[in-house]
């Protein structure tokens, strides 16, 4: 059976070949082998993250609804890596108090 990768776009498992392309039936991205990489996720100083790692939120961040704002050295256990819908928030998790929350990988360090 041929080794056919996961989306890049959406990590989804059901891609076929369609001749020369590669398909995602779920976001409908077309790509070729060769595009397939990667994504390398650093938090402020550089460090590289990965799925389940444990973060320090590196500054005040004002939350919508909220009564206050996430401190300054809050640690975030078990993050999830994402691909960002909205190009800017690559960080999916649960901050103790808040709930489920999307983060940049550009406030946060790993801890």
């Amino acid at each position: 059976m041929e080794n056919i990768p996961n989306c890049p776009k959406c990590n989804c498992e059901y891609v076929y070949s369609d001749g020369t392309l590669f398909v995602c039936p779920e976001c409908s991205h077309e790509f070729q082998d060769g595009d397939v990489q990667e994504k390398v996720y650093k938090d402020v100083n550089g460090t590289v993250l990965v799925d389940g790692d444990t973060v320090v939120v590196t500054q005040d961040l004002k939350v919508k609804g909220a009564s206050g704002p996430i401190k300054k050295g809050t640690k975030v256990k078990n993050i999830r890596l994402i691909e960002p819908e909205d190009g800017v928030h690559d960080i999916s998790c649960k901050i103790p108090g808040f709930g489920a929350m999307l983060l940049k990988t550009s406030v946060v360090k790993k801890g």
